[in-house]
């Protein structure tokens, strides 16, 4: 109980930390980005809790934009743990001009329930803006990349090795639109291609509640097409979760 009360305690402040302000613009604001929580809780002849937490920072200085991400799922079900991930993201864009940009970027996960200890990936590249208006736009992101995983001790002794790299080829692809003046759908693509393939899919929807608030749907679908001993290869994880722009 204990533990659950910290765990909810840290997941609930840290989207609050950030102070109000106004959707990130290119060229036009410094530092801004969204924090977004989602809890679930029961009591009585069952008892779960499931919490989600997302703080995304974006800061322009000159010609680079930077990105840091972290995000943070625990789920428990009659005090046995069921989830826990944890994600700390950072990007950098060095612009080249208005449609292309270069990029570097490095990514720190922890998913006990892969049956790795923590996966990092590191990689740079080339990104390009293929639409870029008011409504809508699309980008494109390729470059070559590296990917270290840590298994944990059950999962060494059952493959015969502690840890496992690769070079990867790495890409994404980003669509956004909006629906209406009120609502954005988002569709995100992320494939890191090696010795096997790790993707991660984020179909989102976003309706604005009042002012800065809005309500976000998201299905996140997580793809290892050579998963560990017993482990499956594609995770599905659907959010009703509360969105804070700042």
């Amino acid at each position: 109980m204990k533990k659950l009360l910290l765990t909810a305690a840290i997941t609930i402040t840290m989207p609050f930390a950030a102070h109000a302000g106004s959707e990130f613009v290119e060229g036009d604001a410094t530092l801004a980005g969204e924090a977004e929580l989602g809890a679930t809780l029961t009591t009585g002849n069952t008892d779960t809790s499931s919490f989600k937490a997302r703080l995304a920072l974006k800061q322009e200085l000159g010609d680079w934009e930077n990105e840091y991400v972290f995000e943070g799922l625990y789920k428990e079900d009659t005090e046995e743990v069921t989830a826990k991930r944890y994600f700390l993201g950072v990007q950098g864009d060095y612009q080249i001009n208005d449609v292309s940009y270069l990029f570097a970027n490095t990514n720190y996960e922890v998913d006990p329930f892969t049956g790795y200890d923590f996966t990092s990936t590191t990689s740079a590249g080339y990104g390009h803006r293929f639409i870029d208006t008011d409504r809508m736009s699309l980008k494109a992101e390729a470059g070559p990349g590296y990917i270290y995983q840590q298994l944990d001790e059950e999962s060494a002794l059952a493959e015969g090795y502690d840890s496992d790299d690769s070079v990867v080829a790495h890409a994404v692809i980003d669509f956004q639109t909006k629906i209406s003046d009120s609502s954005k759908f988002q569709q995100k693509f992320v494939a890191d291609w090696g010795s096997k393939l790790d993707a991660r899919s984020e179909t989102s929807l976003t309706a604005n509640i009042v002012g800065a608030l809005a309500m976000k749907f998201a299905v996140i679908v997580r793809y290892n097409s050579e998963p560990l001993d017993d482990k499956e290869s594609t995770d599905t994880e659907t959010n009703m979760t509360l969105l804070y722009a700042f």
